[in-house]
């Protein structure tokens, strides 16, 4: 069971709907208008193959986020040196949002949503990508939620509770729908974290008896398999995906930015409602992807936030995959 604390209340709180991020000089501009779909590379989008799948990368722009008091169990000195050492701010890092869009078995299927227009200015980009790649959200088949953490979810409904996928069947793991989704568990919680709580009731409480909840571990579309990786909250999700020889794993928030968590994946992020659990299933599943050599997608990677993962000492460096022109 997840124990609620008051800095557990915080973390939430921040996540169900993303802060607005720090002035800087170096801010991502929101797209103003939406590009011709086109069928090659671009910035906000990233297509590759999964054996005989195709996978797109959605890019939903960033969040800087404050680097002290990010993480619980290491001295800020210690933080800065490792962003440092991979070369970026010490201050307040850029924290990237990236989803994955699956073609596969004449589905189109998404994982995760990203922050619809509920996120910090830096942000909000995910629609304008996803039509540059050439997807209609009409035409969205089926939609896995990994967990309900705003930045994962509010892409689903609109501030003004316009729904953006109206044909698509949405599927989340059945232990984060139990704990979200609990008026007990909502009345119990820390005032700090009824945000995430209120947020979820938002987004899904129009469609709750629609919404199709599933034990994580069995196949959740073809080629995608579920995998329980409890911890960041209480039913976090990965996915695997697997087409012949090919395969990846969807990592969700199994780690934050990876020049600290995978470097580092004994540190506890502030938003991991269990640490101890979310320290244990990241090195379960770092330590399975460096073994057997699988492809792998971080939410909060650098674009296009995808890779191979490495063993180095007593932690992992993520190794990006090889860049291809076209599919």
């Amino acid at each position: 069971m997840t124990t609620i604390n008051r800095r557990h209340a915080m973390a939430a709180g921040a996540a169900a709907l993303a802060a607005p991020a720090i002035a800087t000089d170096t801010l991502v501009t929101r797209a103003q208008a939406q590009a011709p779909a086109a069928a090659a590379q671009a910035p906000g989008f990233y297509k590759y193959k999964v054996g005989d799948i195709t996978v797109t990368a959605i890019n939903d722009g960033f969040f800087a986020r404050p680097v002290e008091g990010f993480i619980r169990n290491a001295e800020l000195p210690a933080v800065q040196a490792a962003l440092t050492a991979a070369f970026l701010p010490t201050n307040a890092i850029p924290i990237p949002f990236n989803t994955l869009v699956v073609e596969t078995g004449g589905r189109l299927v998404m994982i995760d949503s990203g922050n619809g227009n509920t996120g910090a200015p830096t942000s909000g980009t995910w629609m304008a990508n996803f039509r540059a790649a050439g997807f209609d959200p009409a035409r969205v088949n089926t939609i896995l939620i990994s967990h309900f953490h705003g930045d994962h979810i509010n892409g689903l409904r609109l501030r003004d509770g316009t729904a953006v996928f109206p044909n698509a069947e949405i599927q989340v793991p059945a232990p984060e729908w139990a704990f979200w989704m609990s008026d007990e568990r909502m009345n119990q919680a820390p005032e700090g974290m009824r945000g995430g709580f209120q947020n979820s009731r938002r987004v899904f409480g129009p469609i709750a008896n629609d919404v199709k909840r599933f034990e994580p571990g069995g196949e959740v579309a073809p080629g995608i398999t579920s995998i329980a990786a409890y911890g960041h909250s209480p039913g976090h999700t990965c996915f695997g995906i697997a087409s012949g020889t090919g395969k990846m794993i969807y990592m969700a928030d199994t780690t934050n930015h990876p020049a600290l968590f995978v470097r580092n994946p004994d540190w506890s992020a502030v938003f991991d409602q269990d640490a101890d659990a979310a320290r244990a299933v990241r090195r379960r599943l770092l330590d399975m992807a460096a073994t057997e050599k699988t492809r792998v997608h971080f939410y909060h990677a650098p674009f296009p936030s995808n890779g191979y993962v490495a063993k180095d000492g007593n932690g992992y460096q993520l190794v990006p995959a090889q860049w291809t022109p076209s599919i």
